[in-house]
């Protein structure tokens, strides 16, 4: 486990972050992105207030109960230093209920659903097997169930598989899951990429798995983008160990 830098904010419900774009005739309405649009967060800034990615737009927020913080740890790596979020550790209290949890989460955005379009998301990790739950949400929007649609990246099972998943309205799961073992206390870069047809898991650079899915599925939802699990209630896949350099890259065709 890497070291852990002193407490710099609680992760409490904050103020909504502002920025968030919907129809203003019809807002339960959802749109799809208007053009390519490409979201960074390095969170060298911090993460203790709102926090907004490299272009100052979107914005995450922390949110938490039980207890659960947020924390900033030193990262070292071959392009270099900064900081990135350590999450709660993995709970073993008997109750899930009574389990300290945090997340990031940031606020409607309709310029956050690729629809049909190219996508790519992703974010670096560390974790060890210690960190390692039966789900552990990286980062996602929307969710797979109740025709709402998603895309989702996890670090899923005690085998420590990373795996890449999105699914349209009509709730068909694809998922491209290698079987590699990413929670050994190093950093990994997880990419997911969907091509017109394709679902591709990228670790380290390397393609590592694919599944095919059908060009017409859609991904739009009224859901933010949330890092580090799927709300902060119980249940919630809470993510145990570091993330950074989290991201998503919608194409413009």
């Amino acid at each position: 486990m890497i070291n852990h830098a002193p407490a710099r904010a609680d992760a409490v419900p904050a103020s909504p972050a502002s920025g968030g774009l919907t129809d203003p005739i019809n807002p339960a309405r959802v749109r799809v992105a208007g053009g390519p649009l490409t979201v960074r967060y390095d969170f060298d800034e911090g993460a203790g207030h709102p926090i907004a990615d490299l272009s100052g737009r979107f914005r995450l927020r922390p949110l938490g109960q039980n207890g659960g913080t947020l924390r900033l740890v030193p990262r070292s790596s071959p392009n270099g230093g900064g900081l990135a979020v350590d999450y709660p550790d993995r709970c073993t209290l008997p109750r899930e209920r009574d389990c300290p949890r945090a997340i990031l989460e940031g606020v409607r955005d309709d310029d956050l659903n690729p629809g049909r379009r190219p996508l790519r998301y992703g974010a670096s990790v560390l974790m060890t097997h210690a960190d390692l739950a039966d789900g552990a949400n990286v980062l996602q929007k929307g969710y797979s169930v109740g025709g709402i649609s998603q895309f989702k990246l996890q670090v899923d099972h005690r085998q420590g598989h990373p795996s890449c998943v999105i699914a349209g309205q009509r709730a068909r799961i694809y998922r491209a899951e290698p079987f590699l073992d990413v929670a050994d206390g190093a950093w990994h870069d997880l990419e997911c990429r969907r091509t017109p047809n394709r679902l591709l898991m990228i670790v380290d650079g390397v393609l590592r798995a694919w599944v095919p899915v059908p060009p017409m599925l859609s991904i739009a939802n009224a859901e933010p983008l949330r890092v580090g699990g799927k709300g902060a209630a119980p249940g919630n896949d809470q993510f145990a160990g570091a993330i950074d350099n989290v991201f998503v890259s919608i194409s413009g065709s």
